[in-house]
């Protein structure tokens, strides 16, 4: 998936969460997990923004939405 590169430096527990999250998920890689983690997150604002302001309706990007599906 072509796209935006960023990196994080995440504590110690934060980062054992993510990867038991992800583990019970069946996301081994941690970087998938974040990454499934961070298009939930969003999926979630987007929709808050869009109750507050139809008008002003936000696309949740596609690559992200097919990740998702996959780790159904």
């Amino acid at each position: 998936m072509a796209g935006k590169r960023i990196q994080l430096d995440l504590p110690d527990e934060l980062y054992a969460q993510l990867l038991r999250v992800g583990e019970s998920m069946g996301i081994s890689n941690p970087d998938e997990a974040a990454l499934v983690g961070l298009a939930q997150w969003l999926s979630q604002r987007v929709s808050e923004l869009d109750d507050k302001d139809p008008s002003q309706k936000y696309l949740v990007n596609e690559a992200l939405d097919e990740l998702l599906e996959k780790q159904k």
